[in-house]
């Protein structure tokens, strides 16, 4: 029986728009609009869609980074007891964090370039009050052996390292007050390809290591595959699709997940499937299309698509969608 870490339930976050000499509330930009998933322990999911569907948003929500404007996110502590963090106050926050941490998407804007990466790495242990100083540098050296660096290193700044370098150094950060929960924000997308590969393997190795936790935020279905177990996919912010990986890549149930599976680049000339183009642009999350979000730029919509919303239901077992046609629709996949 696997363990369940993480479950979202309801979450939604909306900013408000302000507008005249009073700052009047004129409406609402649902960035994330009544999403719901669970994470295992020990298992990858990877939440995925366009830039501006609202999965870094739920990332942070979760981390309580910004808080949320409805729902709930229960998080299995170290003790064992299931807590609300959007619930939670600030003190009752903070020895949370600790089970918690993010990796950033940018390794070059996310390190302090004036301090040393032994620096960097012991912060999190000396803003939670952990270890003397001589066991904080002992657990850096320790962290800097795990990500693939030297610890002779440590005295050096960020600027002499290259990206990949510098994205190991976030990752031993991230790790460095053991959390059983990891949110990776794009941890590859700002890195050469050459090196995306080495970074995506450090990841699978540390979680087998020490049994952690990702909840793995991308917009590129090739390295999604390659980490995940599950997929949710995202547009205008809401889940239309959640699957096993597998599952999902060989048989699509929502059209929009079809088309990020078109796009995604085939090195094979015999593998290549005719790209799907969608027509017109992403719905505007201040002012969503009534009905399913997608039906505008959707090929299959019908009357019902244009105004009644689909819940996001499975439709077998650990396969949900929303999608008012998906039982009768055979959507083309990829191969896995």
């Amino acid at each position: 029986m696997t363990e369940r870490l993480l479950e979202v339930k309801g979450l939604r976050k909306h900013f408000p728009i302000r507008r005249g000499l009073l700052r009047r509330v004129v409406a609402q930009v649902r960035a994330v609009d009544d999403v719901s998933f669970h994470v295992d322990r020990g298992e990858t999911l990877a939440l995925v869609g366009e830039s501006g569907c609202g999965k870094t948003t739920t990332s942070r929500c979760i981390l309580r980074a910004l808080t949320p404007t409805e729902g709930q996110i229960l998080f299995r502590a170290a003790g064992g007891q299931v807590l609300d963090v959007a619930a939670l106050g600030r003190r009752e926050l903070r020895p949370l964090r600790r089970q918690m941490q993010m990796i950033f998407q940018d390794p070059f804007s996310s390190l302090n370039p004036r301090r040393t990466l032994l620096d960097i790495v012991a912060e999190p242990l000396v803003a939670n009050g952990i270890g003397t100083r001589r066991e904080r540098l002992d657990r850096v050296v320790e962290l800097l052996r795990l990500v693939g660096l030297r610890p002779e290193y440590m005295r050096r700044y960020p600027h002499a390292f290259s990206g990949g370098q510098r994205q190991r150094v976030g990752i031993a950060r991230a790790l460095a007050v053991s959390p059983s929960l990891v949110v990776a924000d794009e941890p590859v997308s700002a890195l050469d390809v050459s090196v995306q590969a080495q970074i995506l393997n450090l990841l699978q190795d540390l979680q087998d290591k020490l049994g952690l936790t990702y909840l793995f935020v991308a917009h590129d279905l090739s390295v999604v595959k390659l980490v995940s177990d599950r997929v949710a996919v995202m547009y205008v912010g809401r889940i239309v699709e959640l699957a096993p990986t597998e599952a999902l890549f060989a048989t699509p149930r929502h059209p929009y997940t079809e088309a990020l599976l078109a796009a995604v680049p085939k090195p094979d000339p015999r593998l290549r499937a005719k790209r799907i183009l969608l027509e017109g642009e992403v719905a505007d999350p201040s002012n969503p299309p009534p009905g399913c979000h997608f039906h505008p730029r959707c090929a299959y919509a019908v009357e019902r698509c244009r105004v009644e919303t689909p819940v996001l239901t499975e439709i077998v077992p650990g396969h949900a969608v929303a999608c008012h046609r998906a039982p009768e629709l055979t959507l083309r996949g990829v191969e896995t």
